[in-house]
């Protein structure tokens, strides 16, 4: 039961706090009351994909990916405070100062500086 209820924590931390809503697959992991309760109690809906269609959620598969890679894999956690610390560390970096191919190679700090002098000069 721990295990599962950390499973949830470490998702929420990378959710962020204003996150509605949380995609998911059918594994087993999300198909439990404890998920259904935690969802509930924290006003997120869950949205589960079709079955065998993983390329209905790439983003998340890709983005599940770098998580378990670039932070999961690569600690160890000692306790779930460290691990809820290391991991908003980690999505701080991923949302603020890692570089994206989508935003033309930019950090999404960098983006956003550069939209928000595009929309002063318009």
């Amino acid at each position: 039961m721990g295990a599962v209820n950390h499973t949830y924590a470490v998702r929420a931390t990378v959710m962020g706090p204003d996150a509605k809503s949380l995609r998911v697959d059918y594994g087993p992991e999300f198909a439990g009351r404890m998920l259904d309760q935690w969802a509930y109690l924290n006003g997120v809906e869950i949205d589960f994909s079709r079955p065998g269609k993983p390329t209905d959620n790439a983003y998340i598969e890709s983005f599940n990916g770098r998580l378990r890679a670039e932070c999961l894999n690569a600690s160890w956690f000692l306790s779930l405070a460290d691990a809820r610390e290391r991991i908003e560390d980690w999505r701080c970096h991923y949302n603020e100062d890692r570089p994206h191919m989508a935003l033309g190679g930019l950090t999404p700090r960098a983006f956003a500086n550069q939209a928000a002098i595009a929309r002063e000069l318009a």
